[in-house]
């Protein structure tokens, strides 16, 4: 069974100059689909210590790939091949040159300044961190009454069948070392893609910490999110992943033939 530790948060908005010491280069996996107006919001807000940004586009029409090079000229812009959020990250961890990875939402709702609790987390011993609405610390502005419920059953769901202690399952921040790519093998295409991870992370036996997040509302436009379709999705990989084998041992086993 995999170790969870809670790792405490403050998530008011207080910017991170710059670490006192050498960190691990970092790079932060933005996926896009018309998000110029959240883009303009968000880069300016994200350390300066960040290795390198890579923004998945899925070919969008507002020109958010050329405001996102507007506002900083170290972004990286990569045209995902297809639709679907899982497809976006899958490609954004194949173009990842640095040594961990964090997930970011280009919507407004989660806070760039939480970005260094990920990374301290795993700089003091974490393989895998997710973070969490429902720890203390964390929170949200912005799950219907619908989503909370059905996260909060998924949620048990896991800890039932997996024997995990997760305190919030279909949430995306996230961060890991960017070795453990292969063993997450994020091979959905939907927003699943986000419990998926998680699972296989469990699956694999990956040291896992969570760290209280605050979600705020999107800042402009209207979520891709389909609570019911979405969450049927969910439910399917859960007891799908449940009976598969270990990705761990699927790598080992291409490795040996």
């Amino acid at each position: 069974m995999s170790t969870i530790e809670a790792l405490p948060s403050s998530h008011t908005s207080i910017p991170v100059q710059g670490p006192m010491f050498n960190l691990p280069r970092t790079s932060l996996v933005i996926p896009t689909l018309n998000e110029a107006e959240n883009i303009k919001l968000l880069l300016p807000r994200i350390p300066t210590w960040v290795h390198e940004i890579i923004i998945v586009d899925g070919r969008s029409t507002d020109g958010t790939p050329d405001i996102a090079r507007s506002m900083r000229d170290d972004v990286k812009i990569v045209l995902q091949p297809k639709k679907g959020k899982g497809i976006a990250l899958r490609t954004g961890f194949e173009a990842a040159s640095g040594d961990m990875i964090v997930m970011l939402d280009a919507d407004g709702s989660m806070d760039p300044y939480e970005i260094i609790l990920f990374v301290a987390a795993l700089v003091s011993g974490a393989d895998f961190v997710k973070g969490s609405r429902f720890m203390q610390g964390g929170g949200t502005s912005d799950m219907t009454v619908i989503r909370r419920f059905g996260n909060l059953g998924l949620t048990l769901l896991v800890r039932m069948l997996y024997g995990s202690s997760f305190s919030d399952l279909c949430y995306g921040y996230m961060g890991f070392w960017r070795r453990h790519v292969p063993l997450l093998r994020a091979d959905c295409d939907g927003f699943e893609i986000e419990t998926l991870i998680n699972l296989r992370a469990l699956k694999n036996k990956l040291k896992i910490m969570e760290v209280a997040s605050f979600e705020s509302e999107r800042i402009y436009g209207v979520s891709n999110l389909r609570a019911l379709p979405d969450g049927w999705r969910v439910l399917k990989t859960i007891f799908r992943e449940r009976v598969s084998t270990p990705t761990g041992v699927q790598v080992l086993e291409q490795g040996m033939s």
